[in-house]
């Protein structure tokens, strides 16, 4: 192995970690707060850590093995079923991004009437809909034999060995990749500018009411006013930064990869080896960013961490107090 394979098996690594850990964390806030359960949110961000687990328990592994030991792990049979579930489960990881951009933009965009169109039944038929979705892609794949090891990638993914069906699989990868990526990247970008034009028309309201509040109050301190002024500055930014971060981290992590593949499609254009690999890692460094930019920043789940960390502290506190005192017990002396 050369030193850019070392870094990249290293990256993997890490992925692999940071996606695992982060994800269980959401799972288990998930399971303890009854109130994420509740909300209809929690079943998009559910099958999202769902997917994002079983990539990194599944792919992700056998990619480093790929990828230090430059041959397919295991045999085509086995690689065909790991190819399988990489396409269905980054096909469904997609659309639930797009699920939760829909949700938040009826959210925002229609408050008053968020709770009769998102229901919990609506959840269901778009996670429904999202898996019908991923299973039919990855049905027709694995019956037309389109998936397996691809070197390129050091993984077993959509692949096609053979020259006599290439035209197929070009019009397949084309059309895939519009009904996955391109269609959730464009429910991203209307859905979350629509959410974002209406935030920042609140902003602007709630910013004329401050100033005119401001102007009345003559004798406010110049250190108050700073703050007032500072805070309407933070709050339109916040809003801008949390749609950059959605739209933005979701393709950075796919588009490289997306547009690999499509590249790949015309045997004139050299891809490098190792470019191959770094897109396959920044579409699984996604998995590992999901958690933050979805559940673990969110105030709700940050309160459900630290209720969980101090009910395991306290625990251990009692614990090792009624040790002391046991030994405390035990250490005094009895007459016989």
């Amino acid at each position: 192995m050369d030193t850019a394979e070392v870094i990249l098996s290293v990256l993997v690594v890490v992925i692999i970690i940071v996606s695992l850990l982060s994800n269980v964390l959401v799972l288990i806030c998930f399971l303890y707060n009854p109130e994420i359960r509740k909300q209809v949110p929690g079943l998009f961000n559910l099958n999202l850590t769902f997917c994002n687990l079983l990539l990194t328990v599944s792919n992700m592994p056998l990619t480093l093995v790929g990828l230090v030991s430059k041959a397919q792990p295991g045999g085509d049979g086995f690689c065909q079923i790991v190819g399988f579930l990489e396409t269905f489960l980054s096909t469904n990881s997609m659309l639930s991004m797009a699920a939760l951009s829909i949700d938040r933009w009826i959210a925002v965009v229609f408050p008053l009437r968020y709770h009769s169109k998102m229901r919990h039944k609506d959840a269901a038929f778009v996670l429904g809909y999202t898996w019908a979705h991923s299973m039919s892609f990855s049905t027709v794949a694995a019956c037309l034999s389109w998936v397996g090891y691809h070197r390129l990638y050091a993984s077993c993914t959509l692949s096609n060995p053979r020259a006599s069906s290439r035209t197929q699989f070009v019009v397949f990868t084309i059309f895939f990749h519009s009904f996955t990526f391109l269609l959730s990247f464009i429910v991203l970008c209307v859905t979350y500018l629509k959410v974002l034009k209406v935030a920042r028309f609140h902003c602007k309201r709630i910013d004329v009411i401050t100033m005119q509040t401001l102007v009345l109050l003559v004798d406010i301190h110049p250190s108050v006013r700073q703050r007032c002024l500072e805070e309407q500055k933070r709050r339109r930014q916040r809003a801008t930064r949390k749609i950059s971060t959605f739209i933005g981290t979701f393709m950075l992590c796919f588009a490289p990869y997306v547009i690999t593949r499509i590249v790949e499609l015309f045997p004139a254009v050299p891809i490098n080896p190792h470019w191959g690999i770094v897109s396959k890692c920044l579409a699984y460094s996604k998995a590992a960013c999901d958690p933050f930019v979805y559940s673990l920043l969110r105030h709700q789940y940050k309160k459900t961490c630290t209720d969980i960390i101090n009910k395991l502290l306290k625990r251990s506190s009692l614990n090792a107090s009624g040790r002391r005192h046991e030994s405390q017990v035990n250490s005094i002396p009895t007459v016989e």
